[in-house]
């Protein structure tokens, strides 16, 4: 089983730029905890970022596993130099529809 986790930020306009330099540190980070990135995209025109995140087990399993990572000395080591330009956001679980 794996649980999927869908994420969409809506980034301040005219930073999608400083969010793409930053985000590839962050994906090591979950990796280590037990994370794979399916897909990360962007679109300009909505100036949107959207990257889905996948990990084995139930969601109660994605949840402890994303607790460890978010306390996690690595974790904040990444996040010193997090751009904060996310003016909103979405995050919820994923299931397939086809």
């Amino acid at each position: 089983m794996e649980t999927v986790q869908l994420r969409r930020y809506v980034l301040e306009p005219g930073r999608m730029a400083d969010f793409l330099a930053w985000f590839p540190s962050v994906v090591p980070v979950r990796e280590q905890f037990g994370f794979r990135v399916l897909f990360a995209l962007t679109e300009h025109e909505h100036n949107s970022f959207t990257w889905a995140v996948a990990h084995d087990g139930d969601e109660a399993a994605f949840l402890a596993a994303e607790e460890a990572c978010n306390a996690s000395p690595e974790r904040a080591r990444a996040f010193e130099a997090f751009p904060r330009v996310i003016a909103s956001f979405e995050i919820g679980f994923a299931t397939p529809a086809l």
